[in-house]
């Protein structure tokens, strides 16, 4: 009940405004509230905070400090830059990475040739751009057939459909059953467009499958590079020493016979 009165009493009683900036004073903006000057305020008091505490720090600084990051960090224009060290790679590291490296790619390039197997049996390969064209070969007994010779009346078929290398039904075919299928035009030019995407898809996967496998190769050829250049070492130590050897051998036994007894 008392909740009530007091509502039914705040709706009776006086609307409060802010006051507005004054006309004489428009020029400088709107007039700040104790709300802003609030957080003007605190954003001042913890800036001056903060270069307090940075006078402090530098007043009570030991100038024979040291830090490990001060190794790692040089100060460039005012800012602390961490330097970039580069990381010492062993031999044996750097031969497991590249066999790794092979590893993943020839991954990737099997992924690949299963995914391009995998598209060629769903699409056949029909009216692939890339495809080598068939060539269909009549063979006639007179001139006379060659220069009556018709392809649709040979292959028994309407003139429309010569051109197709695949569903060429015949016209006893197509006397006898229905056509199945889309058959508007809006229909045949989706299929036809959702083929043409699908075949450019399988372009794109087979030139892909051809650089993995070259860069497969180079990677190789470089690690089998590098462990025969690790072979070739101690024999290219070994020959310098041997001539050392065979020199200083020839030159002491000369000198044992030209020594005077």
């Amino acid at each position: 009940m008392a909740a009530a009165f007091r509502k039914a009493a705040k709706s009776q009683q006086r609307e409060h405004r802010e006051r507005s900036q004054p006309g004489f004073r428009k020029h400088l903006g709107l007039l700040e509230k104790k709300k802003d000057y609030k957080l003007r305020a605190d954003d001042y008091r913890k800036k001056q905070e903060y270069l307090r505490a940075l006078r402090k720090k530098a007043l009570e600084k030991n100038p024979d400090e040291f830090y490990y990051k001060m190794t790692r960090v040089k100060l460039q224009d005012g800012v602390h830059i961490i330097k970039e060290t580069k990381e010492e790679v062993t031999p044996e590291q750097l031969k497991l990475m590249r066999t790794q490296d092979v590893k993943y790619i020839e991954m990737k390039r099997v992924a690949e040739a299963k995914k391009i197997e995998r598209l060629k049996s769903e699409l056949h390969l029909l009216d692939f751009q890339g495809k080598q064209q068939n060539k269909h070969v009549f063979f006639f007994d007179t001139k006379k057939e060659v220069e009556q010779f018709d392809v649709a009346t040979h292959l028994q078929t309407a003139p429309e459909l010569v051109d197709r290398v695949f569903n060429r039904p015949r016209i006893e075919t197509l006397q006898k059953e229905k056509v199945k299928g889309v058959t508007n035009q809006t229909g045949l030019k989706r299929i036809a467009k959702e083929r043409q995407k699908q075949y450019n898809c399988l372009t794109q996967r087979i030139e892909r499958e051809k650089k993995l496998f070259v860069i497969a190769q180079k990677i190789q050829t470089r690690k089998d590079l590098m462990v025969r250049r690790e072979s070739l070492r101690p024999l290219f130590f070994f020959f310098p020493l041997f001539f050392l050897v065979k020199v200083l051998t020839q030159t002491g036994f000369q000198l044992c016979v030209n020594q005077p007894r």
